[in-house]
């Protein structure tokens, strides 16, 4: 078995892979010896079939397995002893279309290899970090609007018709064709209206009751309701309003912090401090991490493959478009042409994801199975009923979880970095953070 270089041309590398008919044949005898023990055959006792009947009988599928592994150990070996990493899978072909058993087997292989990525002095790179404290106005509107949230209900004065926003407390029987349905029947329920809590058009009929009144609201079941015996239905309900309550917005003090599982106001202000302060940390450290991926951008230069910029522009034009273009769900759509714009975007992630991946590499640095847990986690809330089936999904998906490890991985490393930057801290105003990061969504 030879391996031949045929390109060598910056980034791009080609060889030929010669494995000759007398290495296949012996490699196809070892094989069937070694399997012959276990086999059985019409007319032989398991694991005596002559040799001759086993080539017969299974060489064709053997010689495939065995020229299959030659060329793929041929490759790695030469991975190996040359320290090249394909950009992309390597391509493969057949110098012979022709090829018959006993003739040579010639293959040539064709890559782009990954760049040798510089060494960095992370304490050269000059960071700033944005600091904002939480200040009492900023806790002010936290509390009011929590108070908002917490709001209760009093009586409204006898007589006083129901508005939106107010709650009403109600008997109610469903009925569909006269006949009532399971689930459809209820004592003493309380509904603020406006909450969207039942079908649409109910709380709407409920408008203008007055307690101690006899209300029929007539509504028409979504066609896509969960009830199939329900669905695109016309109910009845028969409502008998026990009282109506208009809101009223908490107090702000130490019984509605309690609500909030808070031990007194002062507690409550510390809580809502600490989440305020958090936030802004997270914006805070996206920007900081925009400013140190520009400056990994400036400081680094290196060939890139041809083949991974262009497939990264591709996804950007396709991303961009299908943007543009939301009534478009699928990928029936005109060829999408890709922009020098395009390809400059494509340029920067493809370097800075070689680099990010290189430092990540050197450091050892790993997302935990807890890390990425958690993260699915996470995004499974998003979808509600159906986090389950979110959670199996991406089990089951190997590049789904390559999507989602990835932004784990490249946070750690940034993390990794910014440990060892020359990091000054710069204490700024609310505003100011949000106009840094109302900055980066603009790039």
């Amino acid at each position: 078995m030879t391996v031949k270089e045929t390109l060598n041309d910056g980034l791009k590398r080609g060889y030929e892979i010669k494995i000759t008919a007398a290495e296949l044949d012996a490699k196809v005898l070892e094989k069937l010896k070694e399997a012959q023990p276990e086999v059985e055959m019409k007319g032989f006792r398991k694991g005596k079939v002559p040799m001759a009947m086993m080539k017969k009988q299974f060489g064709p599928k053997v010689l495939g397995e065995a020229m299959q592994e030659s060329v793929d150990g041929a490759m790695n070996t030469h991975l190996e002893t040359s320290g090249d990493r394909p950009a992309m899978q390597p391509e493969m072909k057949m110098a012979n279309d022709e090829w018959k058993e006993g003739d040579d087997v010639v293959v040539n292989v064709s890559y782009e290899a990954l760049p040798v990525v510089p060494e960095i002095d992370f304490s050269k790179i000059k960071l700033e970090k944005l600091v904002v404290k939480a200040d009492d106005e900023s806790v002010q509107e936290a509390l009011t609007s929590l108070a908002e949230t917490a709001k209760n209900f009093d009586d409204r004065k006898k007589g006083s018709k129901a508005k939106d926003g107010d709650q009403v407390i109600f008997d109610f029987l469903g009925k569909v064709d006269g006949e009532p349905f399971e689930g459809g029947a209820a004592e003493g329920h309380a509904l603020e209206l406006g909450s969207g809590q039942f079908i649409p058009g109910f709380e709407e009929g409920l408008i203008g009751v007055k307690a101690g009144e006899d209300k029929n609201v007539e509504v028409t079941f979504p066609a896509d309701y969960n009830a199939e015996h329900l669905a695109g239905k016309v109910a009845v309900f028969e409502c008998k309003i026990l009282n109506v309550k208009e809101p009223k917005t908490s107090e702000i003090d130490d019984e509605m912090a309690k609500q909030f599982g808070a031990e007194d106001l002062a507690g409550l202000k510390g809580q809502i401090t600490s989440k305020l302060e958090e936030e802004y940390a997270g914006a805070a450290r996206a920007v900081t991490k925009r400013a140190l991926l520009d400056e990994l951008d400036k400081m680094v230069l290196f060939e890139l493959p041809p083949s991974l910029v262009e497939a990264e522009a591709g996804q950007i034009a396709h991303q961009l478009w299908h943007e543009d273009n939301p009534e478009v769900e699928g990928h029936d759509h005109p060829e999408i042409e890709t922009t020098e714009e395009h390809t400059k975007l494509a340029d920067r992630r493809v370097k800075l994801g070689l680099l990010l991946a290189e430092i990540g590499q050197k450091a050892e640095i790993q997302v935990s199975d807890a890390e990425f847990t958690q993260a699915v986690m996470n995004q499974a809330r998003q979808y509600g009923d159906q986090a389950r089936q979110f959670f199996e999904f991406v089990q089951k998906n190997p590049q789904m979880q390559q999507q989602i490890r990835a932004p784990l991985f490249e946070d750690k490393v940034v993390d990794h970095i910014v440990e060892a930057a020359a990091m000054k801290e710069k204490e700024v105003s609310k505003d100011d953070l949000q106009k840094a990061v109302e900055a980066l969504e603009e790039e």
